[in-house]
C-alpha cells in the first residue's frame, strides 16, 4: 500500500454473521489487513491481521484453533477474546489471524462506518485515529504486553545451532533479527549457516528457507549428508556412498520437504524476500552466502552487499523470523556497512582444533563468545564448550574457584540461565545464575552463601525435558547431591581439579572407552529417565529394532556345546606388541590417585636416530567399531571346513595361523597367535578374516590360510549402528565438557558393552552373545593395527602397538604420523610427546 492510500477499513458485525463468513473475513484480514469488530451481546472482539499483534506468530503463545474448529466453536472464542485471552486463528498450522479483546465504546460501530477500537488490551497494536484522518499508513505499534507474553510465553528464543556452547551464547536465533556469521574464507562460516539449517528443519521439523547464492544444492545435500552420517566430505562428491550414508541420504529426502533451497542463478536479496512470505510456517531464512569480493556472476557480491544486508533485515522484521546470513570476511569495515543486529565472528586460534566465535549486538557490542571443534572433513563444527574469560594483562588465570561439581553444574545450567532454553522455575534459574556469576567473578563468600540453596535444588530437582540440555543438568543435579558436601567450596580445587583441567576435559590416561569398569547387580537394568546417556536402554532398542529379528540370548542350556564353548577373550586379537629392537622394562608406577601399579618402561637403541615417544590414543575404539561390526543376528550355525570366505556370512572360524615376516610391525591376528590348538590352529572371528583377505589381496601375506572348520550365520555390519551415532553425538556433546557428566557417560557405554556377555551366570542381562562381543572387540583391534599399519607403510617407526587404541611412534618432537586424524571424535586421535626416560607410557596395570 502506497502512503497515499487510505489504510484497509475496520467492518463491524454480530458473531452470528461473522462465523457465517469466517473464511472470508480471515482471507481480508490475511490479505488486505482489514480488521473486523465482532459483538457478541455485551462481548466484543476484534478479528485482526497478524501484523496487529505480532506474538501470535509464535507456536504455541496463546490457545490457537484450525479455522474450521475456530467456525464451529465461535461464540465461545468471541467471549474468551473479550475477556483479554487471545484466540489464534489458523490455517492447518500456520496461524493466519488472530482474535483479540476490543473496547466497547466501539461496538456502536455500524458495519458501514470505518471502526476503530479503541484498545486491544492483550497486547495487539493500536492505530492511531488521526493517522486514519490524515489519510496515511497506520504504524505498527505494539505495547510492552505484546513483548512480555512471549518471553512469559517461553518461546522467546528462536532456532538454533544444535551446537550446545554456541546457542548459550547466542541464546538462539532471534525471529525478527539479522544475524550475520562472518569468518574469511576457508574457516568454515558457511558450516554454521547449514548446522541451523539442519537443526531447525531435521530436528526441530521446522521449514528453512536456504537461499544458496555460492554452493549449489548438491553441494548442500552431500555436506548435509557427510555430517549427519560422519562421511568424508571429499569421498561422497565422488559420488561413493556407504550403505549407511546411502540409507541417511534416502531419509533425507523423504524428510527433505522442510528444507528448501534456493540455488538459481543471479539470486538477490529481493528474490529471497519474495519467495520467503509464500512459504507456509517459514521458522528460518539463511543465506550462504554473501561474497566480499564482486562477481559479475554473483548480484550477493562486492558493493552490493549493503544493499542486501537492508532487505534481507527488512526480511526478517517484516516476517518475524529470524534470518541468518553468511558473509566471506572478517573485516571490520566491511561488518560495520552490513550493519546487522547480531554479528557472530570466526577466529582461528593457535590450536587447529578450535576455532573462536565472538557474538556482538550492534547497540551492546560483545555479549559472549564460544570455541567450536572444525571438523571440516564431515562438513560440520562440533561443539567445544564456552570460551574462557581471559585477564587483560595477560598474566596466566587464577585457579578457578569452586569444585569441578559446582563448576559443571554452573555450565549444565548455562541454556536456561542465559535465556536460550526455558523450563525452569524462576527461583531455581536465579540461584543457579547467581552460581555462574559467583564463580565467574571468584566471589568465594557468595558462592558459601549458595550452598544450602543449591543443596535444596539438588535434593528436590525440577522435571527438566528429555532433551541433551535437560540430561546433562539433572546429570550435574545428582552429581552435587551425591558429591557435594557443605563445605565442598572450601575444599574444593586440589580433590577435583585433575577431572577438569584443560578447560574441563578428561585428561587423556582417562579417556578409555571402556575403561575397567566391573559389571555389579543392577547395571542389567535400564537407566533412569535422568541418565545423561542411556546406553543400555539404547543398545537394546537397536537390536530390537533389527528386521533380522537378532536372538540376543543363547539359552542357558545351549552354552555348553556348539560353538559357545570355543569363544574366548583370547580371539579379540590384541597386539599387546613392542619393537624387537626396543627393550621393556616393567617398573613399578604410583598413579595420581595415590593407587600403586606396574608400567612398560621403554628403551629406544641409538640407532633409531633422534626423536621423542609419540603416544597415540584412539578415541572410542569399542563403540566406534559399532559403527560396521560384522556379526551374525541370529544363532550360529555349523558350516564346517570351508573353501573359502564367504562374505555373506560372519561366525567364528578355525584357521591355520598364517605366516608373517616383517619385524617392523606385530602379527595381524595379535595375542590369538600365542595359543593355538595341539595342530597349530586358531579360532578368530570374522573382523580377523576379512582383514587377512585383504592383507592377502595387497600381497602383504603369501597366501589365505586354510578354514578348518566354521560355525556361521547370515552377515550383518548395521545391528549396532544406531547405537554408535547415539554414542558418537553423545560423546560430541561431553567431551569437551568433562566432569561427572562425561564420566558417567563412559561408565554406561562400557557397561552395556560388557553387557553383550556377561561372564557370571548369577549376572542377569539383556544380552547373552559371546560372538557379538569378541565380533565388536576385534573389530576395534583390527582398525588399531590397520591405522598403524598404514603409519608404517608411510615410513613411520612403531616401536610399540597395544590394546585396542594405544601406539607408540618414535617421531621428531611435536609431529605425530600424518596418517592419523588428530582430534576428539571417534576414530580420532590424542597424541602426547614423551621424552625418552621423562615418563612411563601407559601399559597394564
Amino acid at each position: 500500500m502506497s502512503p497515499s492510500q487510505k489504510p484497509p477499513a475496520e467492518t463491524a458485525m454480530t458473531a452470528t454473521e461473522a462465523r457465517t463468513e469466517l473464511f472470508t473475513l480471515v482471507k481480508r484480514a490475511e490479505k488486505d489487513g482489514v480488521s473486523t469488530l465482532i459483538h457478541k451481546r455485551d462481548d466484543h472482539a476484534l478479528l485482526v491481521p497478524l501484523t496487529r499483534f505480532p506474538a501470535a506468530r509464535q507456536p504455541g503463545a496463546f490457545p490457537s484453533h484450525v479455522l474450521s474448529a475456530a467456525q464451529k466453536d465461535f461464540g465461545d472464542l468471541i467471549t474468551l477474546a473479550a475477556q483479554g485471552q487471545p484466540q489464534v486463528l489458523r490455517r492447518n498450522s500456520t496461524p493466519v489471524a488472530v482474535l483479540l479483546p476490543a473496547d466497547p465504546a466501539s461496538s456502536a460501530l455500524s458495519t458501514d462506518t470505518a471502526a476503530h477500537p479503541g484498545a486491544a488490551t492483550a497486547g495487539g497494536a493500536v492505530n492511531s485515529q488521526a493517522d486514519q484522518d490524515r489519510g496515511t499508513t497506520p504504524r505498527r505499534l505494539a505495547t510492552l504486553g505484546d513483548a512480555v507474553s512471549v518471553l512469559t510465553s517461553g518461546l522467546a528464543g528462536g532456532p538454533t545451532f544444535g551446537l550446545p556452547g554456541l546457542d548459550a551464547a547466542t541464546g538462539g536465533l532471534q525471529p525478527g533479527r539479522l544475524t550475520l556469521v562472518a569468518a574469511a574464507p576457508s574457516v568454515g562460516g558457511s558450516l554454521l549457516g547449514l548446522a541451523a539449517a539442519r537443526q531447525t528443519a531435521l530436528v526441530d521439523r521446522r521449514t528453512v528457507l536456504y537461499a544458496a547464492s555460492g554452493p549449489n544444492r548438491d553441494d548442500i545435500f552431500r555436506r548435509i549428508v557427510s555430517a549427519e552420517t560422519g562421511g568424508d566430505y571429499p569421498r561422497l562428491k565422488q559420488g561413493r556412498l556407504t550403505e549407511h550414508e546411502q540409507e541417511v541420504a534416502h531419509q533425507l529426502v523423504q524428510a527433505g520437504d522442510l528444507l528448501m533451497i534456493d540455488d538459481g542463478s543471479d539470486l538477490t536479496a529481493v528474490d529471497v524476500a519474495e519467495t520467503a512470505p509464500h512459504m507456509e510456517g517459514l521458522a528460518l531464512v539463511v543465506v550462504d552466502r554473501l561474497q566480499a569480493a564482486r562477481s559479475a556472476r554473483l548480484p550477493l557480491s562486492g558493493d552490493r552487499l549493503p544493499d542486501a544486508s537492508q532487505v534481507l533485515a527488512t526480511l526478517a522484521r517484516t516476517l518475524h523470523v529470524p534470518v541468518l546470513a553468511i558473509v566471506d570476511s572478517d573485516d571490520p569495515a566491511l561488518l560495520g556497512l552490513l550493519d546487522a543486529d547480531v554479528t557472530l565472528t570466526l577466529t582461528p586460534t593457535k590450536d587447529p582444533a578450535r576455532v573462536r566465535v565472538t557474538v556482538a549486538e550492534r547497540d551492546l557490542g560483545t555479549i559472549g563468545s564460544a570455541y567450536l571443534s572444525p571438523d571440516l572433513l564431515h562438513a560440520r563444527f562440533l561443539d567445544a564448550g564456552a570460551a574462557p574469560a581471559v585477564p587483560a594483562t595477560g598474566e596466566e588465570p587464577a585457579r578457578p574457584l569452586g569444585s569441578a561439581v559446582e563448576r559443571e553444574l554452573a555450565e549444565a545450567a548455562l541454556p536456561y540461565t542465559s535465556g536460550a532454553r526455558q523450563g525452569l522455575p524462576a527461583a531455581v534459574t536465579h540461584v543457579l545464575a547467581a552460581l555462574r556469576t559467583a564463580l565467574t567473578n571468584g566471589n568465594r563468600e557468595a558462592l558459601n552463601e549458595l550452598g544450602p540453596s543449591l543443596a535444596e535444588i539438588a535434593a528436590a530437582p525440577p522435571q527438566l525435558l528429555d532433551t541433551d540440555e535437560g540430561r546433562r543438568l539433572a546429570a550435574a543435579l545428582n552429581a552435587y547431591t551425591t558429591t557435594a558436601p557443605a563445605d565442598a567450596t572450601e575444599q574444593s580445587d586440589v580433590a577435583v581439579q585433575p577431572t577438569a583441567s584443560s578447560g574441563g576435559r578428561v585428561p587423556d590416561d582417562e579417556d578409555d572407552a571402556e575403561g575397567e569398569v566391573e559389571l555389579r547387580p543392577g547395571d542389567e537394568e535400564d537407566e533412569p529417565e535422568t541418565a545423561v546417556f542411556p546406553a543400555l536402554k539404547i543398545l537394546k532398542d537397536a537390536v530390537g529394532r533389527s528386521k533380522m529379528h537378532p536372538v540376543p540370548v543363547i539359552g542357558i542350556e545351549a552354552r555348553e556345546n556348539g560353538p559357545w564353548p570355543l569363544i574366548s577373550e583370547h580371539m579379540d586379537g590384541e597386539p599387546r606388541w613392542v619393537h624387537p629392537d626396543v627393550t621393556s622394562t616393567r617398573v613399578p608406577f604410583i598413579r595420581e590417585n595415590g593407587k600403586r601399579v606396574r608400567r612398560d618402561q621403554l628403551g629406544v637403541p641409538d640407532s633409531f636416530g633422534a626423536g621423542v615417544l609419540c603416544l597415540i590414543d584412539r578415541n572410542g575404539s569399542y563403540p566406534s567399531a559399532c559403527s560396521a561390526v560384522p556379526l551374525a543376528p541370529n544363532k550360529l550355525l555349523h558350516t564346517g571346513p570351508l573353501e573359502a570366505f564367504d562374505k555373506a556370512s560372519a561366525g567364528i572360524y578355525l584357521i591355520d595361523i598364517p605366516e608373517w615376516t616383517r619385524t617392523d610391525m606385530p602379527h595381524p591376528l595379535g595375542r590369538i597367535i600365542d595359543r593355538p590348538d595341539d595342530q597349530g590352529r586358531v579360532w578368530v572371528t570374522t573382523p580377523h578374516i576379512k582383514l587377512l583377505v585383504k592383507l592377502v589381496r595387497d600381497r602383504h601375506i603369501a597366501a589365505m590360510p586354510a578354514i578348518h572348520d566354521s560355525w556361521t550365520g547370515k552377515a550383518n555390519e548395521s545391528l549396532f549402528k544406531p547405537f554408535y551415532a547415539a554414542a558418537r553425538q553423545a560423546r560430541s556433546e561431553l567431551v569437551e565438557a568433562g566432569g561427572q557428566p562425561y564420566k558417567a557417560y563412559k561408565t554406561r557405554l562400557s557397561i552395556a558393552l560388557r553387557l553383550l556377555w556377561p561372564k557370571r551366570q548369577e549376572q542377569r542381562s539383556p544380552f547373552w552373545r559371546p560372538d557379538w562381543r569378541m565380533s565388536m572387540v576385534a573389530e576395534a583391534s583390527v582398525r588399531h593395527w590397520v591405522a598403524a599399519f598404514n603409519a608404517v607403510l608411510a615410513g613411520h617407526t612403531l616401536i610399540a602397538l597395544r590394546n585396542v587404541d594405544a601406539a607408540v611412534f618414535w617421531t621428531p618432537q611435536n609431529t605425530p604420523p600424518d596418517t592419523y586424524r588428530i582430534g576428539t571424535g571417534f576414530g580420532e586421535v590424542k597424541a602426547k610427546f614423551i621424552e625418552l626416560g621423562e615418563m612411563i607410557p601407559e601399559g597394564d596395570d
